[in-house]
Formats: C-alpha cells, sequence, structure tokens
C-alpha cells in the first residue's frame, strides 16, 4: 500500500502507443529535465515530513532515458533521505532496455504495466503489436530483477469477455489489478469506450467471486483493496482517500497539478517547484480550491452513505470530467462503488452472524464446514502476508 503523502513525477506525456482510449499521451511534449527534478528535490524537503512515494507516469516515462533516471533516482533518493521515499513506474515496458532495467533494480522501482488480456482482445483495444512488444519488455524486467505488476482496463466492450480475461491472468499467474476506462476532461475519444457505472459494479462482484474462489492462485488488488476499505473503514488506495493536499503531480516543465490526469491543462496549475510552495499556497490555488470544494460537496451529498468513510465519493477527477470542470456530482462509478461495498459488507455480516455450522479459523475466520473461501479467509491472507 503507498504511503499517504504521494508525489507522481511526470517525465513527458509523449507515448509510442496509440491506445483507442487513451485521454494521456500527447505527441510533441517536451521531457523534463534532470534541473527539475533537483528543483522537486529543493521543494520536497521543507515541504512535509511523512514519508513520500514518488510515481514515475505518463505518457510513457521511460522516454525520459537511461541517463535521466541513472540522475534522477539517486538525486530523490539521497537528497530526500529524511523522508525515506519509495519508488514506483507506470510503464508499457517497450522502451525498457537491460541498462534501463538495472538501473530500476538498483533502487527497488516496481512497475506497474497494462495488459488488457489476451493478444487479440488487448491488440484490439491498445492497437497492433502492443502486446508483443509489452511482453517482450516484460521479459527483460523479469530477466534484471524488476518487479512488474499488469493493469487490465475494461471498457464497454472488452468487459463481455471478463471469463476470458480473467483466465488469462490465472492461467500466466499474473497479479490483476483493473481500471475502468473512463471519459476525459482533455477531449471526448475516450467516452466510446467508456465502461458504464452498472456494467463496472457487476464486474466487481464477478471478480469478488473469483477472487474468493481462486485465493490460492491469483491475487486481484482491486478485491483486496476494497475489502481492506470495508474492514478498516478508511480508503486506501487512490480513488477513495483523501487526495486533497496528499497527492500532487509535477508535469515537464516543473508545474505542480492535483494529479497526474490534470498534467498539461493550465486551468489545474497550482503552482511551479521553482517557486517551492507550501500546502497553503497550493490549496489556495483554483485548482485546490475546486478539490476542496468537491470534499465539502461529498459531505453533504454523501452524509447519509454507509460507506462515506472509506469511499469519499471516489475519485475528483472522475466527478468533474463530465461537466466540464464543474463539481455537480460524485464520482459516476458510485454505483459501481455502492454495489460492491454493499456486497462485501453484506456478505461480511451473513459470514459473522448468519447460519449454523459455522467453525473459527486462525483469524477469528467464521467459514461453514467444506464451504469455499470467505470474505474473512481474504482477509486473513491479506493482513498476514
Amino acid at each position: 500500500m503507498k504511503n499517504a503523502f504521494h508525489v507522481m513525477l511526470i517525465p513527458t506525456l509523449g507515448c509510442p502507443a496509440r491506445c483507442s482510449y487513451c485521454w494521456s499521451s500527447e505527441e510533441g511534449s517536451p521531457v523534463m529535465k534532470i534541473e527539475t527534478i533537483r528543483e522537486v528535490v529543493e521543494w520536497l524537503k521543507h515541504f512535509r515530513k511523512d514519508q513520500v512515494t514518488i510515481t514515475f507516469h505518463g505518457g510513457e516515462p521511460l522516454l525520459a532515458g537511461v541517463d535521466f533516471y541513472r540522475q534522477a533516482l539517486p538525486m530523490i533518493a539521497e537528497g530526500l533521505r529524511e523522508l525515506t521515499p519509495e519508488f514506483a513506474l507506470q510503464s508499457n515496458l517497450w522502451k525498457l532496455t537491460p541498462e534501463l532495467a538495472d538501473v530500476l533494480a538498483q533502487y527497488n522501482v516496481p512497475v506497474g504495466s497494462s495488459i488488457d488480456g489476451p493478444q487479440e482482445i488487448c491488440d484490439s483495444q491498445r492497437g497492433a503489436g502492443y502486446f508483443a512488444k509489452t511482453m517482450q519488455g516484460y521479459e527483460i524486467a523479469k530477466a534484471h530483477g524488476v518487479s512488474v505488476r499488469f493493469i487490465c482496463t475494461f471498457t464497454s466492450r472488452s468487459v463481455k469477455s471478463k471469463e476470458e480475461i480473467f483466465q488469462f491472468f490465472l492461467q500466466n499467474r499474473f497479479t490483476l489489478k483493473l481500471h475502468p476506462a473512463l471519459p476525459s476532461l482533455r477531449n471526448s475519444n475516450p467516452d466510446q469506450w467508456a465502461l458504464p457505472p452498472p456494467e463496472y459494479g457487476e464486474l466487481l462482484v464477478y471478480l469478488l467471486d473469483q477472487a474468493l474462489e481462486h485465493a490460492s492462485e491469483i491475487d486481484i488488488m482491486n478485491i483486496n483493496d476494497l475489502v481492506r476499505c470495508v474492514f478498516t473503514r478508511r480508503g486506501n488506495v487512490c480513488t477513495f482517500a483523501n487526495c486533497m493536499g496528499n497527492t500532487f503531480a509535477v508535469g515537464p516543465d516543473g508545474l505542480i497539478y492535483p494529479c497526474y490526469r490534470f498534467v498539461g491543462m493550465p486551468e489545474y496549475v497550482m503552482g511551479s517547484v521553482s517557486d517551492r510552495p507550501s500546502l497553503e499556497t497550493l490549496m489556495n490555488s483554483d485548482a485546490g480550491k475546486l478539490m476542496l470544494q468537491y470534499k465539502e460537496y461529498v459531505d453533504t451529498a454523501c452524509g447519509t452513505c454507509r460507506h462515506i468513510k472509506y469511499c469519499r465519493g471516489g475519485c475528483p477527477y472522475n466527478a468533474i470530467a463530465p461537466t466540464a470542470g464543474k463539481i455537480e456530482g460524485v464520482d459516476p462509478h458510485c454505483v459501481a462503488y455502492k454495489r460492491i461495498f454493499d456486497e462485501i459488507s453484506d456478505r461480511i455480516n451473513t459470514e459473522i452472524f448468519g447460519g449454523p455450522g459455522f467453525e473459527m479459523t486462525g483469524f477469528g475466520t467464521p467459514q461453514a464446514k467444506g464451504s469455499k473461501p470467505k470474505i474473512m479467509t481474504l482477509m486473513h491472507k491479506i493482513v498476514t502476508r
């Protein structure tokens, strides 16, 4: 689980792939200079004292090249030693070389990559040749000790093949993390691919069943996170965490935004690393005030929801994307979140208080004799690893 304090560095918005539903790639985007990393370090030294996760995102962050990371990683690790930074990187792996993999391995940088299922399904929405290029990069990563986990984007089209996609991850022993295709503030292109909230909710319930049935064979990160949310009564991942004032993104030019999804949009600039802004300064920007306004909106709009403590209305970006940046509702996937949170909560209550024939297992887990694994068993697995 990432630290609450999270800074995303966007070396470039450029990307060699041309995924059909992508909203984050810009041709001709500049590449971050190493001087900007120095500015980031000087800014963060005095910004706050909490442990920080630094994620390199994009676009395609590996376009910055091996020399950039040879300088950037030690510069951050040593310059922010008091914050004990942890690293992560999101990449399609096309530009991964053995030399670059060695640098990432040296600084224990885990990589999140993207595969949307079997080759035919993946390439149908990410472009011909995507699957093969990413898997080639994956083999380089494995050979050099770089940890890779895959994110699977479900679209309005691919969700119809959810069983085939799940079997692909299960058979390959890949940890599964899913992401719904989403609308964008930048353009309308992704809209046709966006996964409708009711279908997303049913997909999550399907994957909950699969996670329980195959608990010893596969990890479905979203299900683990959702179950943890209900048990701890607080959001612990991006969509359900209180990101306002805890998450920031720095674009190639050193401008600061509330999240990587806003990078490159002038109206959402909060400040610049060269000015060493304080948290108060950032949150007093127009973009900062919008984030805080969303927090206040959720307190009222979701006040009677039993999941408010750990859902918090979902993602602010998702909420304003359909309304051209105005706060007129919560995350449209509220329907999906409520569906899966209700399902988890109700099953837990049934397991703890319902029916005869229960016996206690190691974590105090009620499980019917001879039954399939229950949510309490999954929670035991999550907290004891």
